[in-house]
């Protein structure tokens, strides 16, 4: 057993010995942040006592940083751990039997004997692994060697320097120690040999583990920090949709610079497409709010605009179109506003950070820019500069520091320069010592420092651009160009510690929002805490805590408005579609009556023809001997009547209605306030409608289609069409009497009036000659008067012809339907009235019954399910009322979430202190002393 441990110790010798020092990648900078304000807070001190980021590390899952594997590398390193356990067992055994040699006396014999064992041992497992003996001792010698150079290099314990001490002592006194004179002597020190590579075995293995302890404990910081960061961005946008309150925002980082700069190809290599607006001239016009979340699950990048409602555009160069036309959309005698353009961007190739990207500074104004335009960018700018907001100064490598306009809009906002982000950019057209000056400038100090970039990918070779269009990521194009730069000149190596890299910059970037984001939380807590108490106050007493939602509203009003039609359709029913079809079929027999038997109006002033059959002398005709005119008249009329298109008039009529009081119930519903809900509603029915009158028109034309050549009428519908038309004259009457007031009114007097009738009755009797058509007027009368006058002349005949009828009708002749043509007016009415029953109860089956049911379900497809969330909230906000009270639940509950985002982000904060507390603590203990067990 002893002989195993031994090889094990021997084989873990070895391979500490002939193995080389681990590579380290190739590091720009070290990542330390200097101290300064943003480090006054817990969180700050925290993240600043971390290690620093090497390069490589998948620190941050935001960074396409790749670590390579390969079983060559991975092989070894299993067989050198099990081999090293083995080894600091038996190291651990073998020192303390040392000890108990060196308190016997017999140390070194003991110590001698087994060490030879041990190596009799190795060499029989050497001979099986590697197949020959004396290249296993060969090599075993030359690391044996060399740990003992490495071993005299390290400060031993009192205790095992007293113990190697007298293991010299025994072994030079001693003579050959028990050994055979012929064999050849052990080392020095061989006891103290053993105990020290038993001793540096077990201290490999320690020291190993804890590398890999504190890699992984780095990285479960790192990810920490990540969600704190992720968490704290999310807490952001839920602030930004509460309200406009600058208390309740958390800090962006806002890039500022002047134009070409480079400023847009610093954010396009963070993101790792080109999206941003390019052009001539001045094309960024308005803040843009780039949130940066990254999706380490995702294989698919993409861009939203949520206040234009564009969900999960994964075509960048439609990203740049939109950003472009938005800012297009300010007028150029404008130039830029500040209303902000809300881009997020998901991808797993993004850190997660939150970006407010401004107009660049001008220096001279165009022709065809407003005077005043470089003073709005200045003040445009200066609005965001405003604390807790992080500044990412853009500069340019080849312009000096001291004409950058960036920094000195950040000097006069923070003139310490403790929240101000250096970065130059275009490094590679100045000389190497030139930039690493720049990053290292004492004159213009920034406590966050400064970082360079080649912020541009290598041009292609198809077409020669300097960035690849497509949706093709360019963040590994632009990492690969910057290490090819900025490794070939020793000014920018690893012992300059100057910070240089796009992939350092979002580390950075994601540090220092982590930091600003932390320290801002505890007065963002108490101004949500506020703004919380005065939104609860407002909901309780303006409100009475009565709850309301877009939807329950919308259903609400969907089924007050269903009630009030409900009753509509019991109070309209066959009755009513009677009385309106009645109602128009007696103004076509009144249409009848004017056209065939009474008066027509006249255009000139001649004398009339004279009248063969006037109307006065139908009392005495006789339509069955030879004056069968008003025969003809009377069954041309009723023919005109069943053929006028009953079908198509009584569909239209009733359909007509129905929209009428649809429209109605509109105007005294919810939805009155409501233009979208209107539109609904009324294209609902009226597409109802248009659908089934269609086909009932149709129908109830062949039901009335025996009509249109025979109709009989009975006694009693005789006496009721008598008595209907009776009151349809005396109507009619009515009317024309009216018409007759309003056209006195019209010329000045009734007189006036008078006048020029009894000049027209002159004229058309023959009593005055015209010279000429009297066009121009005639007798002292204007061609106006005239005009007015010809129409006073037909209204009186046409009361005249009126009374006279109404006399016709009540009279003995027209109480029997045999003298139906003595009395067309009554014939007509009867003829009307048998229609409109033969209308009505068709209707009422057929267009009433259908659409009753049909529009309550076609409301529910409309402004129910077939809307979407943003419509139902776009009907709700419609009414300012409601929309006030939509507001301040709302606000409430948004309030509400973030504090327990708070809540939580605290919690996770808590754990982080906790953790680093305990890693302190762990660190203190190892400090405080060394044991070998």
């Amino acid at each position: 057993m002893s002989g195993r441990l031994a090889a094990r110790t021997a084989l873990r010798v070895t391979r500490n010995a002939t193995t080389p020092p681990r590579a380290r990648p190739f590091s720009f900078v070290t990542n330390t942040i200097p101290a300064g304000g943003l480090l006054r807070s817990e969180a700050g001190l925290r993240l600043i006592k971390r290690r620093p980021w090497p390069q490589g590390s998948y620190a941050l899952h935001n960074v396409p940083a790749v670590r390579s594997i390969s079983f060559a590398r991975v092989i070894p390193k299993l067989v050198t751990k099990f081999a090293t356990a083995g080894a600091a067992a038996g190291g651990a055994v073998i020192a303390g039997a040392s000890y108990i040699q060196y308190q016997a006396g017999q140390a070194g014999t003991f110590a001698v004997d087994l060490f030879n064992k041990a190596k009799d041992g190795a060499t029989g497992i050497a001979d099986g692994a590697f197949g020959t003996a004396s290249g296993v001792f060969d090599q075993i010698g030359r690391g044996w060697d060399k740990t003992k150079g490495d071993l005299d290099q390290v400060e031993l314990p009192e205790w095992l320097q007293k113990l190697m001490a007298k293991e010299e002592s025994s072994g030079n006194g001693g003579g050959n120690g028990g050994q055979d004179p012929k064999e050849p002597k052990e080392p020095k020190n061989s006891g103290a040999g053993t105990v020290a590579a038993g001793s540096a075995a077990a201290l490999g293995y320690s020291k190993e583990d804890e590398e890999d302890k504190e890699e992984g404990e780095k990285i479960a910081r790192d990810e920490q920090m990540m969600m704190l960061t992720k968490k704290m961005i999310e807490i952001r946008s839920l602030l930004q949709t509460v309200g406009q309150s600058e208390t309740l925002t958390l800090p962006s980082i806002v890039v500022i610079g002047s134009q070409s700069s480079g400023k847009s190809s610093v954010l396009e290599a963070i993101v790792g497409h080109e999206f941003l607006p390019k052009g001539s001239n001045m094309v960024t016009r308005r803040p843009i709010e780039l949130t940066l979340v990254n999706t380490p699950d995702a294989h698919a990048e993409y861009g939203e605009f949520p206040a234009l409602g564009l969900q999960k555009v994964t075509d960048f160069s439609q990203i740049q179109k939109t950003l472009t036309d938005l800012n297009l959309s300010v007028p150029a005698s404008q130039c830029v506003s500040d209303d902000p353009i809300q881009l997020r961007i998901y991808s797993p190739n993004v850190p997660d950070l939150s970006l407010i990207d401004l107009p660049g500074y001008i220096q001279v104004t165009g022709r065809d820019q407003p005077p005043e335009l470089k003073e709005k960018i200045a003040e445009l700018v200066n609005k965001y500069l405003k604390p807790p907001n992080v500044i990412l100064a853009i500069s340019a490598a080849d312009v000096d520091l001291a004409n950058s306009t960036a920094l000195r809009a950040s000097r006069k906002v923070d003139p310490r320069g403790e929240r101000t982000i250096g970065v130059i950019t275009k490094m590679d057209l100045v000389d190497p010592e030139r930039g690493a000056s720049l990053l290292t400038d004492r004159k213009y100090a920034l406590r966050l420092g400064y970082v360079g970039v080649v912020s541009r990918a290598p041009p292609s070779t198809s077409g020669g651009k300097l960035f690849n269009r497509g949706n093709g990521n360019i963040s590994n194009a632009i990492a690969k160009n910057e290490q090819q730069f900025f490794s070939a000149h020793e000014a920018f190596g690893p012992d300059s510690h100057l910070q240089v890299g796009t992939q350092n910059l979002k580390k950075k970037l994601m540090q220092v929002l982590e930091q600003t984001m932390a320290a801002s939380l505890k007065t963002t807590g108490e101004a949500i805490q506020r703004e919380l108490a005065e939104a609860t106050y407002e909901y309780k007493v303006q409100y009475n805590e009565r709850p309301l939602s877009a939807e329950s509203y919308l259903a609400e009003s969907l089924d007050a408005f269903k009630h009030s039609f409900r009753g509509f359709s019991e109070s309209f029913g066959r009755q009513q579609v009677r009385e309106l079809l009645k109602h128009e079929l007696d103004q076509q027999v009144l249409n009848l009556l004017a056209q065939r038997y009474w008066n027509r109006p006249f255009e000139d002033l001649s004398v009339p023809l004279p009248d063969a059959d006037p109307l006065a002398s139908l009392a005495k005709a006789d339509p069955e001997g030879e004056n069968q005119i008003w025969q003809i008249k009377l069954d041309s009329s009723s023919a005109a009547l069943t053929k006028l298109g009953v079908g198509r008039l009584a569909t239209s009529v009733v359909a007509n209605s129905l929209q009428a009081h649809i429209d109605r119930l509109i105007q005294n519903s919810r939805f009155a306030s409501h233009p979208f809900a209107r539109q609904a509603i009324t294209e609902a029915s009226t597409s109802i409608l248009k659908d089934l009158s269609y086909d009932i028109s149709d129908e109830l034309e062949i039901c009335i289609k025996p009509y249109k050549y025979r109709i009989e009428v009975e006694d009693h519908e005789w006496a009721k069409g008598r008595d209907n038309v009776t009151n349809v004259l005396k109507e009619e009457l009515k009317v024309c009497e009216s018409a007759v007031k309003k056209l006195e009114e019209e010329v000045g007097g009734r007189k006036k009036v008078r006048d020029v009738v009894a000049f027209i009755d002159r004229v058309r009797s023959g009593q005055v000659v015209l010279e000429g058509d009297g066009i121009g007027g005639a007798g002292g009368f204007s061609s106006a008067l005239l005009q007015k006058g010809r129409e006073a002349v037909f209204l009186r005949d046409r009361v005249d012809v009126l009374k006279m009828r109404l006399l016709a009708v009540k009279s003995k002749q027209c109480a029997t339907k045999k003298n139906k043509y003595h009395c067309p007016e009554v014939f007509l009415d009867a003829v009307a009235d048998k229609l409109t029953t033969t209308a009505d109860l068709f209707l009422d089956a057929e267009l009433l019954s259908k659409f009753y049911y049909i529009f309550p379900r076609e409301l529910d497809a409309r402004l129910g399910r077939g809307l979407s969330q943003s419509e139902i909230d776009r009907f709700a906000r419609e009414d300012p009322k409601v929309r006030r009270h939509l507001d301040v639940v709302r606000r409430k509950e948004l309030l509400e979430h973030v504090l327990k985002e708070m809540d939580s982000l605290r919690q996770l904060e808590a754990r982080e202190k906790r953790y680093a507390a305990q890693r302190e603590e762990g660190k203190s203990r190892r400090k405080g002393g060394w044991s070998l067990f």
